[in-house]
């Protein structure tokens, strides 16, 4: 897993969305410069969101973009999808690596630092941690202090993600940090101009992320 695919994560959110059209506002979020986009619909049925993930991979590969889908490892494997994101209350990352062999990307949520080592002794490719502030999307994520992300980033090899409530506005508490990127949701997708904030955060991150 190549640390630079990580830079702007983005998450999709049609609650953010709104009526504006679900995949032309993905590829506008693809075209303003997201490195990496996962598919995070928790009101679709598992037939609906592999075929959502099944359109949404054709548009990502046409940008060169992985495709991941959150926690459904059997939608992501079906639709084609590049890989999966988990948390510790889903399915184990060493049984995913089983099912899905060594090509497939794994995502790991990690709160902790013992559940971070775990994830990486198991296979996980890149680790997604928060919440460093509260998200409109997450209500019930429980908070993350940057102490602990650093810790967490020291103590493991592979990439990490800082994740929750991160806007253009507050992205410079991850300066430093170790992380290899941020993941948004309502940054990207309750904007007015899609294109246009990921683009603005793409930079804003390129100046904070360095190697």
């Amino acid at each position: 897993m190549k640390k630079e695919t990580l830079l702007l994560y983005a998450i999709t959110d049609s609650g953010c969305i709104g009526n504006r059209d679900f995949y032309a506002e993905v590829e506008n979020a693809l075209k303003g410069g997201v490195t990496i986009l996962q598919l995070r619909e928790k009101n679709l049925s598992a037939q609906q969101l592999t075929e959502k993930a099944r359109k949404l991979k054709t548009i990502c590969h046409s940008y060169h973009v992985p495709l991941i889908v959150n926690d459904d490892v059997q939608a992501a494997i079906e639709s084609g999808a590049d890989g999966v994101h988990v948390g510790a209350e889903d399915m184990d990352v060493a049984r995913i690596r089983r099912m899905a062999g060594e090509g497939f990307i794994i995502g790991a949520t990690a709160k902790t630092l013992e559940q971070a080592k775990k994830a990486e002794k198991d296979g996980a490719d890149y680790l997604g941690c928060g919440a460093l502030f509260a998200s409109v999307t997450k209500q019930n994520a429980r908070p993350m202090t940057i102490e602990t992300l650093i810790a967490i980033t020291e103590a493991v090899h592979i990439p990490v993600v800082a994740i929750g409530g991160l806007t253009y506005d507050n992205l410079s508490v991850i300066q430093n940090s170790g992380v290899s990127g941020a993941a948004m949701v309502s940054a990207v997708f309750a904007a007015d101009d899609v294109r246009a904030a990921a683009a603005m955060l793409k930079e804003r991150l390129q100046g904070i992320i360095k190697e």
